[in-house]
């Protein structure tokens, strides 16, 4: 799948974002390499840390249906953003340890900006498991 298709799947996940505190709407969507594609949109809450991203709500729905790392071979993220959306701390944390490394990190926005990165680009001397040894 191109990553043009990929970003339009991303966008329509985004129209089902609840942010009506924000007014930020982000979708995402993960693609695995037997071509099934799992979509999320930021879910947000009253109480503001309660809030769930849209990058990390499609990585946890691919893996509630049995995907790993292993099978994850690309993350389309999108908003309505002056520049292509960037995942939060938060996610980037989440993908560094959910996804390959060389998994491709597709950002983008409502413009049609696009700019293509991996997992371990997005967090540099991230900490993981190894670091609990």
């Amino acid at each position: 799948m191109k990553d043009e298709e990929l970003v339009k799947l991303a966008i329509e996940a985004r129209s089902l974002s609840y942010s009506p505190y924000s007014h930020f709407a982000v979708g995402a969507a993960v693609l695995t390499k037997d071509g099934e594609v799992f979509l999320g949109a930021n879910v947000e809450n009253a109480s503001y840390p309660l809030t769930m991203c849209g990058e990390r709500n499609a990585i946890y729905n691919a893996y509630m249906h049995g995907k790993t790392r292993d099978d994850i071979v690309a993350l389309a993220i999108v908003a309505d953003s002056p520049n292509v959306c960037s995942p939060c701390g938060a996610c980037r944390q989440v993908i560094d340890e959910l996804l390959l490394p060389s998994a491709r990190i597709v950002l983008a926005n409502l413009k049609g900006d696009m700019k293509v990165t991996n997992a371990k680009e997005l967090l540099p001397f991230s900490f993981s498991k190894d670091d609990l040894q």
